[in-house]
């Protein structure tokens, strides 16, 4: 029943933008007729349907390019042929094809997103409050984070690994009006402060967010009359999400300080209420429903109703060895000693490997010898869990493990910030890292990656956390041959590598 209402609450609302506005133009940013736009704009079901239309739309960029696939397999994460779709990505072929309309659309797609952003805004300020007294803070609130949002994911694709040195280059354009004209690349320095303030801006709006008070409220309410537009706050840029944002965009540019304020605050006050609490470990292994996706604990997460469709073509077994994301290594009989699931997490009970992984045949066509068939370690954290609608349908964006591992990062107590690690640690059925091996925050650091990874992998973050600090070194995709058989180790990488060039639909057009 729970996902029947959710369903029909975002079924609604994409019929509410479609009915109002022309689907093909999609509002204002093309929409000639201000008439049909100010009708739009008249009641709170309109501002409501047209923020709804962003979350929805993103749905498109945040699925298979910035959460489980493209920027992935960027991160080097699975094994990968030269025969397989994402090899242009895997190999950072910047020049092709195949990233040039990857990159395109993505560029294209979120300054359209940010353009009906802005025009809400717009109107949001143009309007009476008393239209809408108690949407007024959510509707602009959620308005200017997901502007800042969009503009710093952009920001981490197309600008360079940010420094003292490369804070003055320019970058991306930070669009924060219905203007139409080119806007100037902004410096680095600048794109991010209008970042922060955005988000600063979002969050004095959101601070009476009914999320801080009530929760998420994961359900509809027992009041037939009351709306469900402050319930599912999981599913939107609440309070403590923006707070979230707030805290990565200041480690993205090495304010620490900062970063540990805000990140400390967040757990202090979610731990207190409860509100992004741990998932119980009877949920993870659930028969019937696990909660692969730690739902419990995402601050911020789309809705995505076709995301069985991402799993099918990028995770199962059934996708192909051209098309599937896996692990390479599957030997059960040997406890997967070659198997790089082995080394990419060291426990093995760690929930996050016994519940999310599995030994699958995927087929390969060759041109030669036709079909194959090889054994590999396949992803599970999207199967499609039918009977509950938080758990089949979202995506996480951000949740409180990030949040702890920001503190732990940004702490200048070591003991503090092993104690961050180690809270995710039991949560995932690990044993404590024990304090005598942690001596340093060089080492501390280590284990903040090695929880970073097996955190945030299929969710779009590691290639980014790699960018963040420069890494020169990274995880092996494939396996290597030694002495003692296979084994995996680390790779070069190349610091140009994290930098895509801004797209030809960008770059004609400013020439032009």
């Amino acid at each position: 029943m729970k996902m029947k209402k959710i369903l029909n609450l975002f079924v609604a609302l994409s019929i509410l933008l479609c009915a109002t506005v022309s689907c093909s133009n999609w509002l204002a940013v093309d929409l000639e007729d201000s008439i049909l736009e100010d009708k739009l704009f008249e009641t709170n079901e309109g501002y409501t349907s047209v923020l709804n239309g962003v979350y929805t739309k993103m749905n498109t960029y945040y699925g298979s390019t910035l959460s489980m696939g493209v920027i992935d397999a960027m991160a080097k994460l699975y094994h990968m042929s030269s025969s397989h779709n994402y090899y242009p990505y895997f190999n950072y072929d910047f020049e092709g094809s195949a990233f040039e309309g990857t990159s395109g659309a993505l560029w294209t797609g979120m300054y359209n997103l940010i353009a009906n952003l802005n025009v809400l805004l717009e109107k949001c300020d143009e309007a009476d409050n008393a239209l809408f007294p108690n949407y007024y803070p959510y509707i602009k609130g959620e308005a200017l984070a997901l502007r800042a949002m969009l503009h710093f994911d952009l920001f981490r694709l197309y600008g360079p690994i940010y420094s003292e040195e490369s804070k003055t280059n320019l970058t991306i354009p930070y669009q924060a009006t219905t203007d139409k004209t080119i806007q100037p690349l902004l410096p680095a320095e600048e794109v991010m402060n209008k970042v922060i303030a955005d988000l600063k801006a979002a969050s004095e709006l959101l601070k009476d967010d009914a999320v801080r008070t009530d929760g998420v409220l994961n359900s509809d309410s027992e009041d037939p009359n009351e709306t469900a537009d402050f319930r599912y706050r999981q599913y939107r840029l609440n309070y403590y999400a923006v707070q979230g944002l707030l805290a990565r965009a200041y480690l993205w540019i090495g304010d620490k300080e900062n970063a540990y304020t805000t990140a400390k605050a967040i757990i202090t006050e979610v731990e207190e209420k409860k509100t992004f609490d741990w998932t119980p470990k009877a949920d993870i292994q659930s028969s019937t429903a696990p909660d692969l996706i730690f739902s419990t604990e995402v601050m911020f997460g789309l809705y995505n109703l076709k995301r069985v469709n991402l799993y099918n073509g990028l995770f199962k077994n059934t996708a192909g060895y051209s098309s599937a994301l896996t692990f390479y290594g599957s030997s059960m009989e040997d406890g997967y000693k070659n198997a790089k699931v082995t080394w990419f997490y060291d426990q093995l009970d760690d929930l996050r490997r016994t519940e999310m992984w599995e030994v699958a045949t995927v087929e390969e066509n060759t041109e030669f010898s036709g079909v194959k068939e090889h054994q590999a370690t396949v992803f599970g954290k999207y199967k499609d869990i039918q009977t509950s609608a938080t758990r089949r349908y979202m995506i996480p964006l951000l949740r409180m493990s990030e949040i702890y591992l920001i503190a732990a990062e940004c702490t200048s107590d070591v003991t503090e910030g092993l104690g961050y690690v180690n809270a995710i640690r039991e949560h995932r059925n690990c044993v404590n890292i024990d304090a005598a091996s942690v001596a340093s925050k060089d080492a501390l650091q280590e284990y903040i990656d090695d929880e970073f990874y097996r955190e945030t992998i299929g969710e779009g973050q590691i290639y980014f956390y790699y960018k963040r600090h420069a890494m020169t070194t990274i995880m092996e995709s494939d396996f290597s041959y030694g002495s003692y058989g296979a084994y995996y180790t680390t790779i070069g990488m190349q610091l140009q590598d994290y930098v895509w060039p801004l797209p030809k639909v960008e770059t004609d057009k400013r020439l032009n």
